[in-house]
């Protein structure tokens, strides 16, 4: 066994028997307990819970990489999701936390006084979450699979044993203060690594200083992103500084997207049940922004630097000159352990067994390629989420840094997947059960099959991880668009306006995840399910043909429909009754509220 494995096993190991060790000591003895943690979490420490079941996967492994290589434009998700949270804090979190219920189906079919606006909610809801917990389990089989020498399908069984163990017998209890030493873990995990190469590369062990910071590496006084700039301009590629992710109106439709789903994410939105005022929701938004910030501010540093890295390393330059290209025979370990994932990979094309990797798609770069002898961009694969996780390998960091790295990462997962998990269970359990089909099952009974439905979520978790749908690259924008089009107009509509009726509910819900579901499946006019093509002839459209939005950016156009809808048929239909006419002016004087009620 490599020092690296054996770091990376007491590390992960070691974090796991915390996790489990919680779940033993926060077991849910209650419903309060199992749905809302007994509503008395202190708000700093459910910031600190709320930024763990935020920053999933995606964050963690994801983002970095997305600016890596996508430069400017990349920080639509910065602008995003931590937007979001801004939103949730002026918006919502003390509104609903006002309104004292355990979950969002539940406002919802109360506010809307509906069962059937409540169900509605209830597969919106599932919906979002089951598609954003397939993206979760894949990046637990992928750490798993790369760093411990197991299989990716005996990683996600692995994960969701981990995952099965605290949040069954805690619920939101154990998985908040699971969660609160997961955000210690990531957030170590995450900013430890870029103090190293922040160093390394400018002098200055503050990442986010370092960014604008002096290039030390050639000792030219260039500045790192100007240093960037040259690099990847001389490639052929964009401008680092200055790219964007298409129009200026995708860009822009984009971020709304992100704000909006993230304030519409039902497993964001329940913890915000779990504190025991009106005030602390405030306050707890708050906190989570600011545990939140200390990652999303060292994401752009991560980004530019592992580009840069990733560039001197491969040594792109033309043979011939000072810094030719990397003899593929002689390429680093970090290179040759990475390509067994599939996740890197490189093809000889023009047989000189060096590594070229350049913009082939630059027409004003084909004549320096072809004085150069090269053939094309032989890098074919260079996948977004390697850069966080093998960020520090390039950098030739220790190895103990590195499996702090893979523990990160995998407490991103975790937290996030449970949190997902809990948000399904307690809307099956508690809306569905207890809400509609038995209204008089009692607590212990509730109880049970509050854990009976985390049981049933984590297999089929595990079995999406496992046999991902064919739409699985693009799980995490379709979640986020399904919970802007559908639960967050709905949300904002039964707080801010006391003419919404439960018909213009439903509707716009209905109207909402339709819309976005039918545009982001469509591409050409075939529809993708499993590799399986169903030809939609009668939609005849290429991708991105509205005004230029794509898929990813959708959900706030559906979230459009969705208030149009809603707000058009409540305005021709009858007016909800005076008692929810008063319940909507009550919850919006933020004053203090006694605990959840599981009425």
């Amino acid at each position: 066994m490599t020092e690296l494995e054996l770091w990376t096993y007491g590390i992960v190991g070691f974090t796991f028997v915390l996790y489990i060790g919680i779940a033993i000591w926060a077991r849910a003895k209650t419903t309060g307990e199992f749905y809302v943690a007994g509503g008395g979490v202190h708000p700093v420490a459910n910031g600190m819970a709320t930024a763990a079941d935020w920053m999933s996967a995606a964050s963690f492994i994801s983002m970095a990489g997305m600016i890596a290589f996508g430069g400017y434009g990349g920080s639509v998700f910065l602008m995003g999701w931590t937007g979001g949270y801004v939103l949730l804090a002026l918006l919502l979190a003390p509104y609903l936390r006002k309104f004292g219920k355990f979950t969002v189906p539940e406002f919802i079919g109360d506010r809307y006084y509906s069962n059937s606006a409540r169900v509605v909610a209830v597969v919106c809801l599932i919906l979002a979450s089951v598609t954003y917990v397939i993206g979760q389990m894949t990046g637990i089989g992928v750490a798993f699979s790369r760093f411990l020498g197991i299989s990716y399908e005996m990683g996600i069984i692995v994960g969701m044993g981990i995952v099965a163990v605290y949040a069954i017998m805690g619920g939101m209890k154990g998985i908040t203060y699971t969660q609160i030493v997961q955000y210690v873990v990531l957030i170590l995990a995450y900013t430890i690594p870029a103090i190293f190469i922040a160093l390394t590369l400018t002098g200055m062990p503050i990442p986010q200083i370092g960014l604008g910071g002096t290039y030390l590496g050639d000792g030219s006084g260039i500045s790192l992103l100007g240093k960037l700039d040259q690099v990847v301009t001389d490639l052929g590629f964009k401008e680092y500084t200055t790219q964007v992710m298409g129009s200026s109106l995708n860009m822009f439709v984009y971020t709304l997207s992100l704000m909006i789903g993230t304030a519409g994410l039902p497993h964001v939105i329940i913890r915000f049940f779990t504190v025991p005022k009106v005030r602390d929701a405030r306050y707890s938004a708050g906190w989570a922004l600011v545990f939140i910030a200390l990652l999303y501010t060292t994401a752009p540093a991560v980004g530019a630097m592992a580009r840069l890295n990733l560039m001197d390393t491969i040594q792109i330059g033309p043979v011939g000159e000072e810094t030719g290209n990397l003899v593929y025979d002689e390429r680093p370990d970090w290179f040759k352990r990475w390509e067994t994932t599939g996740l890197l990979k490189f093809e000889d094309k023009n047989g000189d067994g060096r590594v070229q990797y350049y913009n082939d798609t630059n027409p004003e770069f084909a004549a320096k390629a072809e004085e150069f002898g090269w053939k094309g961009n032989e890098m074919v694969t260079v996948n977004n989420d390697i850069m966080v996780l093998a960020n520090p390998e390039i950098a030739d960091l220790p190895a103990w840094v590195i499996a702090l790295v893979v523990a990160g990462g995998l407490a991103a997962a975790l937290s996030t997947a449970a949190g997902l998990l809990l948000a399904i269970s307690s809307s099956i359990s508690h809306d569905l059960l207890k809400g509609v089909m038995m209204p008089r099952i009692s607590e212990k009974n509730e109880l049970m099959a509050g854990r009976l439905s985390m049981i049933g979520a984590i297999v089929l978790a595990g079995y999406l991880g496992l046999n991902p749908p064919g739409f699985a690259a693009g799980t995490v924008a379709l979640a986020f668009g399904l919970a802007a089009s559908s639960i967050f107009p709905a949300i904002m509509l039964g707080i801010f306006s006391k003419r919404t009726n439960n018909i213009g509910a439903i509707a716009g819900m209905v109207t909402g995840i339709t819309v976005t579901l039918l545009y982001v499946f469509q591409h050409k006019g075939i529809f993708f399910v499993k590799g399986t093509e169903f030809l939609m002839p009668e939609l005849g459209m290429g991708a991105n043909w509205f005004l230029g939005i794509t898929p990813e950016a959708f959900g706030a156009i559906g979230a459009l429909a969705n208030f149009t809808v809603a707000i058009l048929v409540a305005s021709l239909t009858a007016p909800p009754p005076e008692h929810i006419q008063h319940l909507v002016e009550d919850v919006r004087i933020p004053r203090g509220a006694g605990t959840a009620t599981a009425h």
